[in-house]
């Protein structure tokens, strides 16, 4: 399956497996389209900081092309990058946006983790889906309207895998990664 990219090529829809690989840098090269503008965009904050965990996500979208994410813990921080194709009309082809948002551990008040688990023929069971959430005490940007509730709301962020989208690996690591940020939340910043 492929959706046609801005450039001319095809971009296939399912994109090789980066759980295999323990270090960031050969995680990012594997399964990004743009790895060197993550990779930059991160260096420049994390700064010789250790990596303790991350996990990344790409998919292609109808509308502006490829999306993709990258979420660094250095155990005081979450250091997310995140990179989307501008729409043609909005820019001209191959152009993209490259974001970056950084989140103090401090400010996690809630680490959520819900694993859908399926029974095999052979009476095993099997992690077939996770979705992780981490609660924020930054309240939402988004305002209210008719469809949205009135009051403020809490900001949060949220990983999903599935085995259709991103495999059993895929899904070990952001449990894996959801485990290691509920690890270090509540603990004195050293």
């Amino acid at each position: 399956m492929t959706q046609p990219d801005f450039g001319g090529n095809e971009l296939p829809a399912v994109f090789p497996d980066w759980s295999p690989y323990q270090d960031l840098e050969s995680a990012a090269r594997a399964y990004l389209r743009d790895p060197d503008v993550a990779l930059e965009a991160l260096g420049g904050v994390l700064r010789g900081a250790s990596v303790l965990g991350f996990t990344l996500e790409r998919f292609v979208n109808e509308v502006n092309g490829v999306w993709q994410e990258v979420v660094v813990c250095d155990g005081s921080r979450l250091i997310l990058w995140h990179g989307e194709d501008v729409p043609p009309e909005e820019g001209p082809p191959g152009a993209l946006t490259s974001s970056l948002r950084v989140v103090p551990v401090s400010t996690v008040t809630e680490v959520g983790c819900r694993r859908r688990l399926t029974r095999t023929e052979n009476g095993r069971i099997r992690v077939d889906s996770i979705d992780v959430y981490l609660l924020l005490s930054s309240l939402d940007e988004s305002g209210s309207g008719e469809d949205l509730p009135t009051g403020p709301r809490h900001d949060a962020l949220r990983f999903g895998k599935t085995l259709d989208d991103g495999g059993a690996g895929q899904i070990a690591r952001l449990e894996e990664f959801a485990r290691l940020v509920a690890s270090v939340v509540g603990r004195p910043v050293l």
